[in-house]
């Protein structure tokens, strides 16, 4: 083939690709789908044309031209597609739950780690208080601790109410940091302190306080309870993916889960600043048991019910610019 007709054959379709690029800037979703396939065609074209080029006319300045443009053609052609990134508005709106919700079987494991020790540590307060309340940390003991009688210093309810928020944040926290020790470190957190609480309310009871206790932490635990049962679902997730990887490298899966469980962390974070807005405000004023209970429920029916309707929504496709 002449340099020439090689020249003159094949310049509108070199022009061609070199707009198409300008117009791309290194976007080619900016071309839209024909344009994209557009785009293909005459990058291959061209690149066939630099092959011929460096065979037939290897000093020719046409064939350093073909280099250049393909070159450039290149890298917008397998450019990666833009990652939408989601807002703070839109993660708590909606990305929260849906990381939440993707994991049903972490989050049950965990309100069955939690919840299940409680209700016997209740039992066995109910039932031997003398011994169930070795179980119950000294902050949360009285005088009457040697004989099973739970002596709280009911009197400064805030007080009391306060360290069991301090607790329950201690706790959240530490059962996601857990899951580092391949998630037996989260399972040790919510068994022990499932047992304590349960133990702390069966005392309760025992002792004839059990509808004060209610009164100063159901308005705020059960929003509590719900924080700590997500934290470690999370640091079950870490965990998961210490033991079991699947066909991925052990520091892939971890590096993969662990961003997703943080972004939870940093998602119920905010709840539990509002259970201790709650806590400052409703604890001691007087509301009675049935308000205690009315706060503590539609809190509590709050965060489960913008998981089941946010959590159900998918991922908005993205658009572009």
């Amino acid at each position: 083939m002449k340099l020439e007709r090689f020249r003159r054959d094949r310049e509108a379709d070199w022009r061609a690709l070199e707009e198409a690029v300008e117009s791309a800037r290194g976007r080619p979703d900016r071309l839209g789908v024909q344009g994209v396939l557009r785009l293909g065609r005459l990058y291959r074209g061209a690149a066939a044309d630099l092959a011929l080029a460096r065979r037939a006319f290897p000093g020719d300045p046409v064939l350093r031209r073909l280099e250049v443009l393909v070159g450039r053609s290149r890298s917008t052609v397998y450019a990666e597609a833009p990652v939408e990134r989601e807002t703070v508005g839109e993660f708590l709106a909606t990305g929260y739950w849906r990381r939440v919700r993707e994991r049903p079987v972490p989050l049950a494991l965990a309100a069955l780690l939690l919840f299940l020790p409680m209700a016997l540590g209740a039992a066995w307060g109910i039932e031997d208080p003398g011994a169930a309340i070795g179980v119950v940390p000294e902050a949360f003991r009285g005088e009457g601790a040697a004989s099973g009688d739970l002596d709280v210093g009911l009197g400064d309810q805030a007080a009391f109410a306060s360290q069991i928020f301090t607790n329950n944040l201690q706790v959240s926290f530490l059962a996601f940091a857990g899951g580092l020790l391949a998630g037996l470190g989260t399972a040790v957190v919510l068994l022990f302190n499932g047992l304590f609480v349960g133990s702390l309310i069966g005392l309760s009871i025992d002792a004839g306080r059990g509808a004060l206790l209610a009164e100063l932490v159901i308005p705020h635990g059960v929003l509590e309870l719900t924080c700590i049962v997500v934290t470690a679902a999370a640091g079950l997730r870490v965990g998961w993916a210490l033991v079991a990887p699947g066909n991925r490298s052990r520091g892939a899966a971890l590096t993969g889960e662990a961003r997703s469980s943080i972004e939870i962390v940093l998602g119920t974070a905010p709840w539990l600043v509002l259970a201790g807005v709650v806590e400052g405000f409703v604890t001691g004023s007087g509301l009675g048991l049935a308000g205690a209970l009315a706060i503590g429920v539609a809190l509590g029916a709050v965060w489960w019910g913008l998981l089941a309707w946010r959590g159900g929504l998918r991922a908005a496709p993205a658009t572009s610019p």
